[in-house]
């Protein structure tokens, strides 16, 4: 197929757009636009003759609707991710998250295009209320990011709804592996480690998160994304387990070999009633509409990404909290 892949220079979204080519699909990556022509992830990448870079900004809808000419599907990533900072700034998740996504879904009707694939998250569900999660599990926004996502889901879910848009939705748990950014927790754990600190730098230790290997979280969106069966549907795509922050770190020392005290930093916990205490994903509904299922266990994905990290390190600021 002829795709376009927003958010195509990110962490899930450039390992998306090299599968994608792997599989055979004429690629087109959506790029936010900057004066440097830096296309992200995919600067590094063995596919980068193989894609189309297209630049351009998910807020604009002149270069959104230009940019799906002539796709055939479109795989909807792009958006701001971090939690932290949407509590700096919730009006710029509002600008990026919801009308990016009323850009994304206004212009592929427009534009005919056959499938949208919008990408939802876990933190849409908040703190859980029952495990493991499914998809009817309530909607409950905790951080002005959370509340964004669900903005976006309901929009594009309008468009399944009012205009037959052949919409998918789905909804990735938490999903670590290389090339992720370090405001997420395993590269801030794995980067303090391989710096050689004694001592490092964590929020709240107690929460348990569903992580999915990136590898697993890709082949969750062609499968899940591209199935006949899942037009109009919101699916799951995590591992089925979870893990607390604490014992997390636990396991990292155990793969590095390094032994470490850990320090709580105010900076890095969320406002009381914002934190998500609890997620574990039901994935039996992607299994059972597209076949799918993870993999990878979460000690082999930590030891993949570990190695990644080890020969990387330079690119990251161990002694910062970015947010």
């Amino acid at each position: 197929m002829r795709i376009l892949v927003t958010g195509a220079g990110g962490f899930i979204g450039s390992h998306l757009a090299e599968e994608l080519v792997r599989q055979g699909h004429t690629v087109r990556a959506f790029i936010h636009y900057n004066s440097r022509n830096n296309w992200g992830w995919l600067e590094e990448s063995e596919f980068k003759d193989d894609i189309e870079v297209y630049t351009g900004d998910i807020r604009d809808y002149d270069s959104v609707k230009a940019s799906l000419e002539g796709r055939e599907a479109v795989y909807h990533l792009a958006a701001l991710i971090g939690i932290p900072y949407s509590y700096v700034s919730p009006i710029a998740y509002i600008k990026t998250n919801i009308e990016g996504t009323y850009n994304i879904c206004q212009a592929a009707r427009e534009q005919g295009v056959a499938r949208v694939v919008h990408t939802s998250t876990s933190e849409v569900y908040g703190t859980a209320r029952y495990v493991p999660i499914d998809e009817n599990h309530p909607l409950q926004a905790q951080s002005p990011y959370a509340a964004s996502k669900i903005g976006a889901d309901q929009l594009a879910w309008s468009f399944y709804r009012s205009f037959a848009l052949p919409v998918t939705i789905v909804r990735p748990f938490n999903t670590y592996g290389p090339r992720q950014s370090a405001r997420a927790v395993i590269p801030t754990i794995i980067t303090q480690l391989l710096n050689g600190q004694e001592e490092i730098k964590l929020g709240n230790l107690t929460p348990t998160r569903d992580f999915n290997f990136v590898k697993d979280t890709v082949s969750g969106f062609i499968t899940a994304g591209l199935s006949p069966h899942t037009v109009g549907e919101v699916v799951n795509i995590g591992s089925g387990r979870e893990i607390s922050i604490g014992d997390l770190v636990n396991l990292l020392e155990k793969l590095t070999g390094v032994k470490v005290k850990t320090r709580a930093d105010a900076e890095r916990y969320r406002p009381e009633a914002s934190e998500v205490e609890r997620l574990c994903c039901d994935n039996r509904k992607a299994n059972q509409l597209a076949g799918w299922q993870p993999k990878v266990s979460l000690r082999e994905g930590l030891a993949m990404t570990i190695e990644w990290f080890k020969n990387r390190l330079e690119l990251y600021k161990t002694g910062q909290y970015n947010i």
